[in-house]
């Protein structure tokens, strides 16, 4: 089994073991199984019932980290994104009027869209329009994002009414157990144990049920599958030619391109595979597709994906067991949710000072280049979107080319690129 393992996988080229391989699968899953709590949440209020939503949530997982270990032997985890789900509930159900099935709908059309960019010369064309500054801002500022996250998780920084956020209190009990996670993660990561992250996780777990913060859980979910099944192939096609189910599917589609674009980017230089790209982008459209046939909003490389390459992850077989882990996720959610956000914020912490290094890649000495890329670094945390931080950097990027007289720096593509941005902000502005 082994030996076939590693053929299939290419384990020992990549540098990498089976045993390392399912350490990292198993990060991975730790680390971004929230969604499923998350999604199903926000799927929520556009009206699927709860479970089906957590239904929805782990078999689009399943099959999004199949086919990109399958596809492109990369060890992507692919989850529902955040951020899309809200635009899939606030914007296309509660603005926009469609039904819950119906924007089920948009998400397949879109996914479609998305196929057609990532298999044609498109995706190569689109990638290769985009300037490399931005690509490594993208990088910036998904690693200011995940810092943001861990941070607001673990109760270190926390909203206040005059300057939005502060310093929270550093005496309660999931502070500390966050401060002393992040200690024992940093040590074990420093002294290159293997394991290091799941290690520290599962101290911090420990801690927080000493503490009282969460109760250690090991009953099963008891739902039933026939009742949470309703909402897979439940898309419905009755406005396909109505503009706003043509519009939710154009804004769902250049959504998911472009978010992923970066990230995966940004992900396969980061353990040094970045051939990988195209074909992790590919396996990830046809993910987006398979979501809306599976009743969930768009899926994409997940952010967390960084956790599986920090702890030794190379190739698709981390993806696959990550997968195999979402799929039996389903009987054990109450387990899930005795895994503290204390315990999982130091993990977010270490990986944004990770991608930080990506800012040595932008050239500070031309205003021209640095500033557009400053805006998508800057906007994605502080507007807590991936995507509307791209967006202001795209379309600044062609405005100050033009104010400098380089518009010949500027491809046609990256004019487009930036016009169907400002087009997207202004629908976006117009539904709020």
């Amino acid at each position: 089994m082994i030996q076939f393992l590693d053929r299939r996988f290419q384990l020992r080229s990549n540098g990498t073991t089976v045993r390392r391989e399912l350490m990292a699968g198993l990060v991975s899953f730790v680390t971004s199984v929230y969604i499923v709590i998350v999604n199903s949440a926000i799927l929520a209020d556009a009206g699927i019932p709860v479970q089906a939503g957590m239904l929805a949530t782990i078999a689009a997982s399943f099959a999004g980290c199949l086919l990109v270990g399958l596809w492109s032997n990369t060890p992507l985890i692919i989850v529902p994104g955040m951020g899309i789900n809200a635009l899939f509930s606030y914007t296309i159900v509660h603005t926009m009027g469609l039904t819950w099935q119906e924007a089920l709908a948009a998400v397949f059309v879109s996914g479609l869209l998305f196929m057609l960019v990532a298999f044609s010369g498109l995706g190569v064309r689109i990638s290769a329009a985009v300037p490399h500054p931005l690509k490594e801002a993208i990088s910036v500022g998904l690693g200011l994002f995940l810092t943001f996250i861990g941070l607001q998780k673990s109760g270190l920084v926390v909203s206040h009414p005059t300057t939005f956020v502060a310093l929270g209190d550093l005496g309660s009990p999931q502070a500390i157990v966050t401060m002393a996670t992040l200690a024992v993660m940093l040590i074990l990561y420093i002294r290159q144990v293997s394991g290091s992250f799941l290690i520290a996780i599962a101290a911090g777990t420990a801690l927080a049920w000493f503490l009282g913060i969460v109760k250690p859980a090991s009953a099963a979910a008891g739902v039933s599958l026939h009742e949470t099944a309703v909402v897979v192939g439940a898309l419905s096609f009755e406005r396909l030619w109505s503009l706003p189910f043509w519009v939710a599917a154009f804004s769902l589609a250049m959504v998911i391109v472009f978010e992923n674009l970066g990230l995966i980017h940004s992900q396969t230089a980061s353990f040094g595979r970045p051939e990988t790209y195209r074909r992790a982008f590919q396996a990830t459209a046809v993910s987006s597709a398979a979501a809306g046939l599976l009743g969930s909003s768009p899926t994409v490389s997940a952010v967390e994906s960084s956790a599986g390459i920090a702890s030794g992850g190379r190739t698709g077989l981390t993806a696959i067991f990550a997968g195999l882990l979402f799929l039996g996720s389903y009987f054990a959610v109450p387990l899930l949710q005795s895994i503290p956000d204390s315990a999982i914020a130091p993990v977010l912490i270490i990986l944004g000072s990770f991608m930080l290094s990506s800012i040595r890649a932008i050239p500070f000495d031309d205003f021209t280049e640095a500033f557009p890329a400053f805006l998508v670094a800057a906007f994605i945390p502080l507007t807590y979107s991936i995507v509307d931080g791209i967006a202001f950097g795209f379309i600044a990027y062609p405005l100050v080319k033009l104010a400098a007289g380089k518009h010949k720096d500027v491809s046609i593509t990256m004019y487009i690129i930036a016009l169907l941005f400002l087009l997207y902000e202004i629908l976006q502005a117009a539904g709020r």
